[in-house]
């Protein structure tokens, strides 16, 4: 169960303005780490991760899977979101009501609070991994926000504009970190440069990203 004890002394919270729509906060879910590590594990015992393809072909250097009503996906037909996990036919496994609660807190805290995820996609980076500049809009609703955990090895974040060759800031996200975008930063441009070699304490040799999307 979510305490008020995160919240309290929003003075204590490292709070960075990316842009007008655009807030970071660092340590945001620290404190609930090894309750979301946990629910992972349930998570991917029936969704397991897997490299898509994306549709000229090529395998994804980041595993992914997905929780929640509906999930991202890419193949050969392209971008899109599905109701079924295409490997097992079967629905996507709920998402945990900890998940969804702590998206919300942030998604509140950050000037969202009509947020309703009715997705997840859950991104595994190990060394090498990366994440090409794209922007997010594969969903029906591009009014709501983009709410994204980090949890494990540090990743550097890459931070455009709503044009690919706009100016990148670069970033260190950290275990722990929330990262929530919408308004007129909701098409920026973003992406994860490869990971470099690091091992983190509870998750060793990788990076995970949980990310919380409003399709409808």
């Amino acid at each position: 169960m979510i305490t008020d004890d995160l919240f309290k002394n929003d003075s204590e919270l490292n709070q960075i303005r990316l842009g007008e729509g655009t807030l970071l906060i660092r340590h945001f879910i620290a404190s609930y780490a090894s309750e979301i590590i946990k629910e992972l594990e349930k998570i991917t015992k029936q969704a397991p991760f897997r490299k898509m393809l994306t549709p000229n072909g090529h395998k994804m250097s980041v595993a992914m899977t997905n929780c929640g009503e509906i999930g991202w996906i890419t193949d050969l037909k392209g971008y899109h979101y599905t109701q079924q996990d295409p490997i097992t036919q079967r629905k996507w496994p709920d998402m945990p009501n900890l998940f969804r609660e702590l998206a919300l807190q942030a998604a509140n805290f950050a000037g969202y609070p009509n947020f309703k995820p009715d997705g997840c996609l859950i991104n595994r980076y190990l060394v090498g991994s990366k994440l090409s500049l794209h922007q997010d809009k594969d969903e029906k609703n591009l009014k709501a926000p983009i709410v994204s955990f980090s949890l494990g090895i540090p990743a550097t974040f890459q931070w455009g504009g709503l044009k690919r060759t706009d100016r990148l800031e670069k970033l260190i996200l950290s275990h722990g970190d929330v990262l929530v975008w919408g308004g007129v930063d909701r098409l920026r441009f973003h992406g994860i440069l490869p990971i470099k070699a690091n091992t983190h304490q509870t998750l060793g040799a990788q990076r995970i990203n949980i990310t919380f999307r409003q399709f409808y």
